[in-house]
C-alpha cells in the first residue's frame, strides 16, 4: 500500500495514484489553497479525530447530471404546499454546523470536525463555498446543504434535515439554480443510496476527471449566490411540473 504524504506546497499526486478504496494522500492542510488545488484535481478531504487529514478520489464516482434529478411525488406535493421555504448563502456557518452534528447510520461520529466548519467557512467568506438552507413556515431551519463549486461544477459535501424531506427540496432548488447558470454537473463524491434515489449516478474515475476538466474550463461563479427576481417561483414551478 502507497499513500502519498503532502509536502508543504499544496499540490497532488495524480488521482490514479489512488489506492482501490480511493485514499490517495495523507497530511498537509486545510488552507484556502490546497482546498481549491484539491477540488481542480478530483479530490477531497475525509477523515475523522482520530486520524490525519486523508485525501481521497474515489472509484467510482457518484454524479448528478442536472437534467436527471428525480423528484418523488411526495416531495412536489410539499413544494407546491410551499411547506418550506428555500434560500443561498444566507446562514452559511448553521448549515455546517447542522451537518457536523447530525447522527448518520453507521458512523460513529462526524467527519466534519471544528477544523473543517472554520476551513468552509473560509471558503465561504472567499466566495467558493456555498449552503442552501431551508426553513419551515414558522421561520425556522428544516434542513440544508453546503458544497464547492469550481467552473462549472458543484461538489456537495454533507445534507441535513431536521424535518422530513427537507434536504431533499433544498437540494432540488439547488440543481435548479445550478441548471440556470448551465453548470455541467453535481459532484456527489461518496456513492449513498440516499443521492441516488434523487438520481444520481455512478461514473468511473476517468469519466469524472475528463467531465471535471470541462468544467473547470469556465470561471468559477465566485461570491455570494442568490435567487434572481422571479427566478424562485420559476423554479417553483419546473419542480411540480
Amino acid at each position: 500500500m502507497v499513500v502519498y504524504r503532502l509536502i508543504e506546497e499544496p499540490i497532488f499526486p495524480h488521482p490514479d495514484e489512488s489506492e482501490p478504496d480511493g485514499l490517495l494522500a495523507v497530511g498537509g492542510d486545510l488552507s484556502p489553497e490546497r482546498l481549491l488545488s484539491a477540488y481542480a484535481s478530483g479530490i477531497f478531504p475525509w477523515y475523522d479525530e482520530t486520524s490525519p487529514i486523508l485525501w481521497w478520489s474515489l472509484d467510482p464516482r457518484l454524479i448528478l447530471r442536472l437534467d436527471k434529478l428525480y423528484i418523488s411525488k411526495r416531495v412536489k406535493r410539499k413544494i407546491k404546499k410551499q411547506e418550506y421555504r428555500v434560500t443561498i448563502d444566507t446562514d452559511f456557518r448553521n448549515v455546517i454546523t447542522n451537518c457536523a452534528g447530525k447522527n448518520r447510520p453507521g458512523q460513529g461520529g462526524t467527519w466534519i470536525l471544528q477544523e473543517i466548519i472554520d476551513a468552509y467557512v473560509e471558503l465561504h467568506k472567499l466566495g467558493f463555498a456555498h449552503s442552501v438552507e431551508v426553513w419551515n413556515k414558522d421561520g425556522k431551519l428544516a434542513g440544508g446543504l453546503y458544497g464547492v463549486s469550481l467552473g462549472r461544477v458543484f461538489s456537495g459535501e454533507s445534507m441535513f434535515f431536521l424535518e422530513p424531506d427537507a434536504s431533499k427540496v433544498g437540494f432540488s432548488y439547488l440543481v435548479k439554480y445550478l441548471e440556470n447558470r448551465e453548470f455541467h454537473f453535481v459532484d456527489c463524491q461518496q456513492p449513498t443510496d440516499h443521492l441516488k434515489s434523487l438520481g444520481a449516478e455512478e461514473v468511473t474515475r476517468e469519466e469524472f476527471l475528463s467531465m471535471l476538466d470541462d468544467s473547470l474550463e469556465y470561471s468559477a461563479l465566485r461570491g455570494r449566490w442568490e435567487f434572481l427576481a422571479n427566478e424562485y417561483d420559476l423554479i417553483t414551478e419546473n419542480l411540480i411540473r
